[in-house]
């Protein structure tokens, strides 16, 4: 398995680079954030190990362009900052994981491996379907340029939906990510179905959100 280290503290970076060897990743080093995305966009990565106080370019804004380019390679973000909204800023950007400093080389390994396991499918930040955007980070949803106002549950409930594009989704499957429940009345999912498409489709001349009889629900790929 390849990985690229991105890491401006060198003697950091020749320490990790011992460590992965060792355990049978071959290791490409990067010292600032305009090598460390160079690399990651000619090179054919199955991890990256991503600092985010990097000279040049932030890991924070070389993960936002990888994502931007559609580059879907699992970044593990490494970082001296240990705040909640740090940890949040970098994997909203598109990170796969976030890990403080000092950390457990043990803990370092076996969340690569983990990355490594579930693979580098698309993850874009903002999910789109067509011309209708998410932005879960924002809190923001829009049809082209005209913003779309949602309450929570419904700004939850078209998330769940639009990272499953094109798939039929159960009202038990909705109750259980949206309500977090299974005891909700599951005729609640087709009220709540029925005020998103009063938001995202009637004004539009749309048909996003189709009812699949018998089946559940379905958010059209293409946006309807």
């Amino acid at each position: 398995m390849r990985v690229l280290v991105v890491e401006d503290e060198r003697r950091m970076a020749a320490a990790l680079r011992r460590g992965l060897q060792a355990e049978g990743f071959a290791v490409d080093l990067a010292h600032d954030g305009n090598e460390g995305l160079h690399l990651a966009r000619v090179g054919d990565y199955d991890v990256v190990v991503l600092d985010i106080m990097l000279p040049g370019l932030s890991g924070y804004n070389v993960c936002k362009q990888l994502r931007a380019e559609e580059n879907w390679v699992p970044i593990l973000m490494l970082s001296a900052k240990d705040g909640e909204y740090d940890m949040a800023d970098g994997l909203d950007l598109g990170a796969d994981d976030y890990l403080t400093k000092p950390f457990s080389y043990v803990v370092l390994v076996a969340r690569l491996r983990a990355l490594l396991r579930r693979g580098g499918g698309r993850r874009p930040a903002v999910l789109c379907a067509g011309d209708l955007s998410l932005d879960p980070a924002a809190r923001l949803v829009a049809r082209g340029e005209t913003p779309i106002e949602l309450t929570p549950r419904e700004f939850a409930l078209l998330e769940y939906l639009m990272r499953r594009p094109g798939e039929v989704v159960s009202k038990p499957e909705i109750l259980e990510h949206v309500w977090d429940t299974y005891d909700t009345d599951p005729n609640v999912v087709e009220v709540y179905v029925g005020y998103l498409r009063r938001k995202i489709d009637t004004p539009f001349g749309r048909a996003a959100l189709q009812t699949v009889r018998g089946a559940g629900y379905r958010l059209a790929s293409d946006g309807g």
